[in-house]
């Protein structure tokens, strides 16, 4: 029993147990805001569009069926209302429910993507930030190449213009490193011309002509 409660005790207090409880809970909530705002913003919306389109005779979708078996209402005595119908009894395939039901699932679909695409913007804009302080950091050969500069780690005009020298060095070797690499290819293709070369030549001999 002392070990069954002590592995019980090692269970609950895992990390990803109690990740996964608070991600249930804030996911609950979530359910809960999203849910609200299809149920009591973007739907009345949609009802008022609807209302407006039927020429104020209200939503629609509320009463369109199809009957597959009709019973009439009947009144206190028990006799036949003509012309009428009881839902309760009768059998029907409620159209505008099942509309309603794909409206209401393309509004939550609709506003969990939006707060996630307004979610994962954020992180993007944290991570550019972060790696745009780690960026500004220096190295550690950086920091040893300073040291050996005599440039203090304290002056930060020093240490920008430093770094900013550094990135510009590097910018302009591999502007370099690519010019010459286009040469050398420029120059491989002169002694070995390929078929689109020779006969491009071609074209230009007998144009001279």
């Amino acid at each position: 029993m002392k070990n069954f409660f002590g592995e019980f005790k090692k269970f609950i207090t895992r990390g990803n147990v109690i990740d996964m409880a608070v991600g249930v809970i804030v996911g609950g909530a979530f359910t809960a805001i999203v849910n609200g705002l299809s149920n009591y913003v973007l739907k009345p919306l949609i009802n008022y569009l609807m209302f407006l389109i039927s020429g104020g005779k209200g939503n629609p979708l509320e009463a369109v069926y199809t009957f597959l078996h009709t019973v009439p209402q009947v009144d206190e005595t028990g006799a036949e209302i003509a012309g009428t119908i009881d839902l309760t009894k009768s059998i029907y395939i409620d159209w505008g429910s099942f509309i309603n039901a794909i409206i209401n699932f393309f509004l939550i679909a609709l506003v969990l993507f939006v707060i996630v695409r307004t979610i994962n913007s954020i992180r993007t804009k944290q991570d550019e930030i972060k790696a745009g302080i780690r960026a500004a950091k220096p190295t550690k050969e950086e920091i040893l190449e300073m040291k050996a500069a005599g440039i203090s780690l304290r002056k930060r005009e020093e240490v920008k213009a430093f770094l900013e020298a550094k990135a510009q060095k590097k910018a302009e070797e591999e502007a370099e490193a690519a010019r010459l690499a286009e040469e050398a290819a420029a120059k491989e293709r002169e002694l070995n011309p390929t078929t689109e070369d020779l006969l491009k030549d071609i074209i230009k001999i007998l144009e001279a002509k």
